[in-house]
């Protein structure tokens, strides 16, 4: 039986962060994962607006599970040539390489204020050779751990298509590099899917079960030869979500399951198409 708790990544469903908590209390979902709310990126909002974030959510019994921050989405000056097969989306933020520094730590300084466990971090815009960055991925993962391990925050990085750490296989030799207990995977199958992978069990037993932090879920069918996804209800695409959530219970995962819907809806509600897939999620996890 799953031990783990389900959550949403809030701007998935609508930007009235108010509306979400609502929604979720009503839904039974106990976990928030911040990204963006009111069409402003998590790490951009002021020290008033975080407090009602955590207002809101202490009001409606809810728990943050995660910062979905877009630390380390941006291009690396020592990368070469971007792969531009892949859409570069920062989901209202727009920070270059400089800007990591200040917004790791604004980041972790988030985290830690609403009592968040951890930030989500990325591996920097893919290049045309991706592996010539991994050495410059691990220094940018020990400069997050070093600035949120005091805090008590770990780091998550998530494998993404559009990034030099698209799959479990690409993250397995950065953190075997780094192993320490702050830094862990964000598995999103469906990312590693997009990416060409077979996400379960292939990929997914690239990496060693106990350094997944966090899971990100949602589903889909992919043309690789259009290059694109047809997102759709989680479960009813082509991840395999009933076998990776049951390896993951036979693996011990405790951590989150964090909806991330991506599907626009039925007729464009995606409000309605995340809510579908929120409570697919639930049934999914309920039934591994």
């Amino acid at each position: 039986m799953a031990d783990f708790p389900v959550a949403v990544i809030t701007d998935e469903f609508t930007q009235d962060f108010e509306l979400i908590c609502k929604t979720m209390q009503q839904m039974e979902i106990p976990q928030l994962e911040v990204r963006t709310a009111w069409d402003k990126n998590v790490v951009d909002m002021s020290d008033d607006e975080i407090a009602e974030i955590k207002r809101l959510a202490d009001a409606y019994g809810r728990t943050i599970c995660g910062v979905a921050t877009p630390v380390y989405k941006c291009t690396h000056p020592d990368g070469g040539a971007i792969d531009e097969r892949f859409e570069q989306d920062a989901f209202h933020s727009a920070h270059t390489f400089d800007d990591q520094p200040r917004i790791l730590d604004r980041a972790v300084d988030i985290a830690a204020r609403l009592e968040a466990p951890m930030i989500r971090v990325f591996s920097f815009w893919r290049t045309q050779n991706p592996t010539e960055l991994n050495d410059a991925v691990i220094a940018s993962l020990q400069a997050a751990i070093a600035a949120a391990e005091p805090r008590g925050v770990k780091i998550g990085l998530e494998n993404e298509h559009a990034c030099n750490i698209a799959t479990a296989a690409e993250a397995a030799p950065i953190l075997a590099a780094v192993p320490s207990p702050s830094l862990g995977l964000v598995w999103d199958p469906a990312n590693a899917y997009f990416a060409g992978a077979v996400a379960f069990p292939d990929d997914y037993r690239a990496v060693p079960a106990d350094r997944i932090l966090h899971v990100h879920a949602k589903d889909g069918v992919m043309d690789h030869e259009a290059g694109r996804m047809a997102w759709g209800d989680v479960g009813a695409g082509k991840v395999g979500w009933e076998d990776q959530l049951a390896a993951l219970v036979a693996d011990g995962y405790r951590g989150s399951v964090s909806l991330e819907t991506h599907w626009a809806g039925p007729g464009g509600d995606k409000f309605k198409g995340s809510t579908i897939c929120a409570e697919s999620v639930k049934r999914l996890v309920a039934a591994a």
